[in-house]
């Protein structure tokens, strides 16, 4: 297969691929997740390509990169998108602050950290293209973030030190094994568990261990199941309160008006990632009237959102994305696998609880949009956005160009 320029460069112009398209008999909805973690962030995939494995078992046609902070998983995932025939969607998340909202104690998507706004970037330029500017601004986010979990591994020494626990963890060397560019709190959590379960072999023992590392506290968490593990370490030791804990600097953050003119730049999509209800049913303040919400997104120039179904209760976010989708919103939903949790990649809501029709039209609708996007800026044209802004009065046409696009990418090299 020889290499491409850009993933559509074999690609006919958009009138000949809707002629193209219309001739298709065999038009169904395909399955979208426009939203996974991959190992250049961190990751339930241990290789990007046990992505596209699954993608295939489970007939998802659709597949959406999303890292922290980075780019740099975007070849190999343009790569393997064509080997397995899945389309790929080229987007990024960030994690802004809006240091109004912090002050005032509103939590936007972050139900722990007031004023601190996820935010995604969907559709980026591929091959990736952006200002001197952005890079800098990217650099400076990596560096800031991985300077904080350098700190943390010092502070966990300092502690295992003297407490006369006979760990001791080197962060360069946990970077180049565990992680690529990024550095996550995450990977500490991996490492802390499986030096635990190389030191000890008996559950009893790794038992005591825990308890020693927790300052007295048991393990609650099941030694087989290890994302419960790794987060209960997490919330023990590197969270708010925890012997290795680090605050993050506010300079490392970038308010979200910079991080929506970096997407934009980039060639990307501004959208909102919803957090939504959580369990018990509670909302963010930010996010408890969707009316209030919506006046706020489009404020911020701002007409996409998407959501991780798997967290929130069917009724609710059905009732949520269709309200969205009247208001001309491109929505898409993801499972982020940005745990060590190995779930199924077909999307579902909370308690497995499987996507109705209507939203799964809805996810391949924005996905759609997302494509055409794509397909477009990569050919030069202008895609989804003029100037910074949605094109939402024709976004009819771009669902269709998109959905064009999809399937052209799903046959054998367009034949």
């Amino acid at each position: 297969m020889k290499l491409h320029h850009h993933i559509f460069e074999d690609f006919p112009d958009r009138k000949s691929l809707l002629e193209w398209y219309k001739k298709q008999n065999n038009k169904t909805v395909p399955e979208v997740n426009g939203h996974i973690h991959t190992p250049h962030s961190f990751s339930a995939f241990s290789e990007i390509d046990l992505a596209f494995q699954m993608a295939q078992n489970e007939g998802v046609q659709v597949l959406g990169i999303n890292d922290f902070y980075t780019t740099d998983g975007y070849p190999e995932f343009a790569r393997l998108a064509k080997e397995f025939s899945v389309f790929p969607l080229f987007n990024i998340e960030f994690m802004a602050l809006q240091n109004n909202l912090q002050e005032a104690g509103v939590r936007v998507n972050d139900p722990n950290n007031p004023g601190r706004t996820y935010f995604s970037g969907k559709g980026l330029r591929y091959p990736v293209k952006m200002s001197a500017g952005s890079e800098d601004k990217m650099a400076h986010l990596q560096k800031e973030s991985n300077r904080q979990t350098y700190q943390m591994v010092e502070k966990l020494n300092a502690f295992l030190a003297d407490n006369n626990i006979d760990l001791h963890f080197d962060a360069a060397d946990l970077h180049s094994k565990l992680a690529k560019g990024l550095f996550r709190e995450r990977h500490i959590a991996q490492a802390i568990r499986v030096a635990i379960f190389e030191k000890v072999s008996s559950p009893d023992g790794r038992k005591r261990l825990f308890e020693k590392i927790f300052s007295g506290n048991d393990l609650k968490s099941p030694l087989g199941n290890v994302a419960m593990v790794e987060n209960e370490i997490r919330g023990n030791l590197l969270k708010a309160g925890g012997a290795a804990f680090v605050p993050e600097d506010p300079e490392a953050f970038l308010s979200l008006n910079e991080v929506i003119d970096l997407i934009v730049d980039a060639g990307g999509i501004p959208c909102y990632p919803v957090l939504l209800d959580d369990p018990k049913g509670n909302f963010t303040d930010y996010e408890a009237d969707k009316e209030k919400l919506l006046q706020e997104l489009t404020n911020n120039n701002v007409w996409s959102v998407e959501l991780i179904p798997g967290r929130n209760d069917y009724e609710i976010l059905k009732d949520f994305v269709t309200f969205f989708h009247k208001n001309n919103f491109v929505i898409t939903f993801g499972t982020e696998h940005n745990t060590p949790q190995l779930d199924p990649l077909k999307v579902t809501c909370r308690g497995a609880h499987p996507l109705d029709k209507e939203l799964q039209n809805i996810n391949y609708e924005g996905a759609a949009v997302i494509a055409a996007h794509q397909y477009l800026v990569a050919r030069g044209e202008e895609g989804y956005l003029a100037g910074g802004k949605a094109k939402t009065e024709d976004k009819e046409q771009y669902v269709n160009v998109g959905k064009a696009v999809i399937a052209y990418f799903g046959q054998a090299d367009g034949e």
